[in-house]
């Protein structure tokens, strides 16, 4: 029905820069809509970034200026570029997808939202000293 793997997660310096990749598959992965989260130690899950059907974006407060979602759909990856990375940005990191709507043109719930999406994958750690 539907898979996703997170990778290009590392250790790195405050100031640097990483890309995440998810690479997904499946029928019903591939028709949602779909977002990065990360869960850093002692913190619950945070939605950072993620796609409308329509190809908006949105992004937390957080992260806005930093991160870039992106899709290569030809491919079906997910990417997450991440620059000018913080101590507080150390998380695992990882790509969900939320199903399309039957009544609108959106996928159903709020992109930020955990509870709105149904397939995850692992995760991908990222470790920023300073």
């Amino acid at each position: 029905q539907g898979a996703l793997r997170e990778s290009g997660g590392d250790s790195v310096q405050t100031g640097g820069s990483l890309k995440l990749s998810c690479a997904y598959s499946g029928r019903l992965v591939i028709t949602s809509c779909l977002g990065w989260f990360r869960r850093a130690l002692d913190k619950t899950r945070e939605g950072v970034a993620a796609f409308e059907r329509d190809g908006s974006t949105t992004y937390s407060d957080s992260v806005k200026g930093r991160f870039t979602i992106s899709n290569d759909a030809a491919n079906n990856v997910l990417y997450l570029q991440i620059d000018n990375l913080k101590p507080e940005d150390s998380a695992l990191y990882y790509c969900a997808a939320r199903p399309p709507s039957a009544v609108s043109p959106r996928c159903i719930g709020r992109p930020l939202d955990a509870n709105a999406y149904n397939f995850w994958g692992q995760g991908t750690q990222v470790t920023v000293s300073s």
